[in-house]
């Protein structure tokens, strides 16, 4: 196991830019997560730090040695793919070998590593097995399980479970991360789901258009997130924003009025007129429950039951309805709004965040 550090790392291909300026170092044992949107780079940074790709400036280490110039197969690192490659013609257990039998492990020692591996897996019953007579889930096992029976320095998942259905790709998640816990093998995985982010990460990387946008733990990346692409893209429904402009200590949006907290008031003071956009988790508005708690009047325009809860679309009125600004509550399930109620809204304005329109970054960040 080792440490992996980038230091101001890029990659182009002719004039396209791919990565840029990609610096973080993941110590020894965790488990750090790459997260974006599809293009924004991630899977270039694991195949740099595999080496399949080539870093075109900067320096990247394995452990304390410099790797920029050394090959693939030397860099003593295990990947996962998408999917999955196992060799069709051969065994589960033949799988399993494969990479220790490239390294000209003795007899003993494979038998004895398919062993554990499949044990920790609960493939042992499947060894006999061609790759086409497996599950997707098992045959993801697999891949894992070869992985891991080479017991390399770090451990690279490129999307592993993006080919699971949604039930197995829970119970894979909760199992990889209770695997990573017992081996403790350095672990960088790319995902564009925020779920396998937040759950499995003990810190993400957010990445968009080739560059970091923040790096930090899940619920720090959650709760304070560094600029609005962070904070709109992490979170399930994503985060609320409205258009507002600041004045006379609170924030006009459309004809309503939000009252600036205390805490950005002096922040703001010499911002009067100018334009923002607020954020606020679905999470933290509520349904006022007297006329005094009321930050702003919204319209019902979806319903969705949830079971233990309810999913809320509403609208601010507006003349323009094309233009209305959505936002989306979360309500329990005994209030049964209906589409078309009216709803007075209160929001928990120690959660707001402000946003700079132009580089979008996070004023509170």
């Amino acid at each position: 196991m080792a440490r992996v550090y980038l230091e101001n790392i890029a990659r182009r291909f002719n004039t396209a830019i791919a990565i840029e300026d990609i610096s973080f170092e993941v110590p020894d044992g965790q488990f750090w997560v790459l997260v974006g949107p599809s293009g924004c780079g991630k899977s270039t940074i694991l195949r740099t730090i595999a080496g399949l790709e080539t870093a075109t400036s900067g320096n990247l280490y394995i452990g304390d040695r410099l790797v920029n110039q050394v090959p693939a197969r030397q860099r003593d690192v295990a990947m996962v793919f998408q999917n999955y490659a196992l060799y069709p013609h051969m065994t589960v257990a033949e799988n399993l070998a494969f990479g220790l039998r490239m390294r000209q492990a003795d007899p003993k020692t494979i038998r004895a590593r398919i062993e554990t591996v499949a044990q920790a897996l609960n493939i042992h019953h499947l060894l006999e097995r061609k790759p086409r007579q497996l599950s997707g889930g098992q045959q993801q096992r697999v891949a894992l399980g070869r992985a891991i029976a080479r017991q390399p320095q770090v451990f690279l998942l490129d999307e592993p479970l993006s080919n699971l259905d949604a039930q197995l790709r829970d119970d894979t998640r909760a199992e990889l991360k209770q695997l990573h816990q017992r081996l403790g093998i350095t672990s960088i995985y790319v995902t564009h789901d925020q779920v396998e982010a937040m759950t499995l990460a003990d810190q993400i990387v957010v990445l968009n258009q080739g560059k970091i946008q923040q790096i930090a733990d899940p619920q720090t990346i959650y709760a304070k997130p560094a600029n609005q692409m962070v904070a709109t893209f992490l979170g399930s429904p994503p985060m609320n924003l409205l258009h507002a402009t600041y004045e006379d200590n609170g924030f006009q949006v459309e004809r309503q009025r939000i009252p600036c907290p205390d805490r950005l008031r002096a922040q703001l003071k010499p911002h009067s007129g100018q334009r923002f956009n607020l954020g606020i988790r679905p999470e933290h508005l509520h349904i006022a429950t007297q006329p005094s708690q009321m930050h702003l009047a919204v319209e019902v325009t979806v319903v969705e039951p949830l079971g233990k809860e309810i999913l809320v679309r509403t609208t601010l009125p507006v003349e323009n309805r094309g233009s209305a600004p959505i936002l989306n509550i979360q309500v329990a399930p005994e209030l049964k709004p209906k589409v078309g109620d009216r709803l007075p809204l209160f929001l928990n304005l120690d959660q707001l965040c402000v946003f700079e329109p132009n580089s979008g970054e996070n004023l509170l960040f």
